[in-house]
């Protein structure tokens, strides 16, 4: 009996760290809302994030979200901040909750054609024209996105400070990463499953032993080949 209430006295003291744990997360969604409440007389509000701006493969790819305004969505966060695992937990349930949400895709030619900031805004704008329902407001991780006649506001590391750019970050980021996961398979010797297609040591020694592939953006890897 003894032992029994010991053991029954543990799974309490759990029971509440969990629900303590719950109700600051609950504390912290409510505040990654301020944003949302602020200009909540737009009926849809949506973030636009993107992801892939630094790696030397691949697309560049952006993420917009429109979120219920009762979204009862926990955990979102900078992508970054995320693990792997909890950033596809989280693609799912915004995927399922979500109003709207659409990701735009610009290749690494394009880049290579226009450069990566007007190929980020070229990616932001196609997102933002899948939408359906159309937004009413932008919320913007630190730009300003031209050629959108949208009212738009600029947060900067926007996706630590708004759950809707923090949204879109997610959908961005796990759209491109399962795609270098795909692109791992047609070239595993770059790592791009590991890497992400950074530069890192072992894709610079890849670069220089087998050369650029077919999605190697040309203007970031002139130094190394």
């Amino acid at each position: 009996m003894e032992k029994t209430g010991v053991r029954q006295k543990k799974e309490e003291e759990r029971e509440q760290k969990r629900l303590l744990k719950l109700e600051k997360e609950k504390e912290r969604m409510y505040a990654l809302f301020e944003y949302e409440r602020e200009y909540a007389q737009y009926p849809y509000i949506c973030g636009i994030d993107e992801a892939g701006r630094g790696p030397w493969v691949g697309p560049v790819v952006a993420g917009a979200v429109i979120l219920p305004k009762d979204c009862d969505i926990l955990y979102i966060n900078d992508s970054k901040k995320l693990s792997e695992q909890k950033r596809e937990e989280l693609y799912e349930v915004i995927k399922e909750k979500a109003v709207s949400w659409a990701v735009g895709v610009v290749s690494a030619q394009r880049i290579d054609e226009i450069n990566i900031l007007q190929a980020t805004y070229e990616a932001m704008r196609e997102a933002i024209s899948k939408l359906i329902p159309q937004p009413n407001l932008l919320l913007n991780d630190a730009v300003i996105i031209p050629g959108v006649d949208l009212p738009q506001v600029k947060i900067i590391k926007g996706d630590a400070k708004s759950a809707s750019i923090g949204a879109a970050s997610i959908m961005a980021k796990v759209t491109r990463d399962r795609m270098l996961l795909e692109y791992d398979k047609l070239y595993p010797e770059y790592g791009f499953a590991r890497n992400k297609g950074y530069g890192t040591k072992e894709h610079i020694e890849a670069l220089q032993k087998y050369g650029p592939t077919p999605i190697h953006r040309s203007s970031f890897i002139h130094n190394y080949v």
